[in-house]
């Protein structure tokens, strides 16, 4: 039979402690931290874009009109315009502009790229956000994704203790409660991949 020193089963005891708490950190990584209390509003996909056709002319020489053909067959007119898309597609907007002075129309005076599909999308949505305790609640991300990133992988918090993982979810609260359910998304490539991509929506549970 050997013994051991009680210094030696203390330091032993608190070797367990740091490797146990290592192990708990390990975890909370790998689930895309989402305990972090610093998770920020949904990144949606952009339909909309804002654009400013004077920076393109030289303004002393006017006055002009400015016609901006949007790429889905619509014109507006104004120097500054917005416009909303109903498409996910990348579109072309062309800017003319008219010489009020002499009715001279410069075509083409500008052509501007609008990319509506290659986004990142942090975003997510759920079947209710109110339900009773013992009702299932549906999450779903079509859109999510993280252009320049590989291996995405996709971690919900109920924060009720229960983490699942993938683009989809389904979930049945225990309690009644309000809930901020998080989606994360975490994948490899540089710095900005790894790092945690984290929204949050409300979630209330009545009894």
């Amino acid at each position: 039979m050997r013994f051991f020193p009680a210094a030696s089963r203390g330091r032993a005891a608190a070797l367990a402690f740091l490797l146990s708490l290592a192990a708990l950190v390990a975890r909370a990584q790998q689930a895309g931290d989402t305990t972090s209390v610093n998770c920020g509003p949904p990144l949606p996909r952009m339909l909309c874009v804002d654009l400013d056709g004077r920076p393109s002319v030289d303004e002393a020489a006017g006055p002009f009109t400015y016609q901006w053909q949007m790429g889905d067959g619509t014109t507006l007119t104004g120097p500054t315009v917005t416009h909303c898309y109903k498409e996910r597609k990348n579109y072309v907007v062309q800017l003319d502009v008219i010489v009020d002075k002499t009715g001279e129309i410069r075509r083409g005076q500008k052509y501007i790229p609008i990319n509506l599909v290659q986004q990142d999308v942090v975003d997510f949505t759920a079947s209710t956000t109110r339900v009773r305790v013992g009702q299932p609640v549906s999450f779903a991300s079509p859109e999510a994704q993280l252009l320049s990133c590989n291996n995405v992988q996709y971690v919900w918090d109920f924060r009720d203790g229960t983490v699942q993982q993938g683009r989809t979810a389904q979930h049945v609260f225990r309690r009644p409660g309000t809930y901020q359910v998080r989606f994360s998304m975490r994948g490899y490539g540089s710095a900005a991949c790894i790092a945690s991509h984290c929204v949050s929506r409300e979630i209330v549970v009545e009894p």
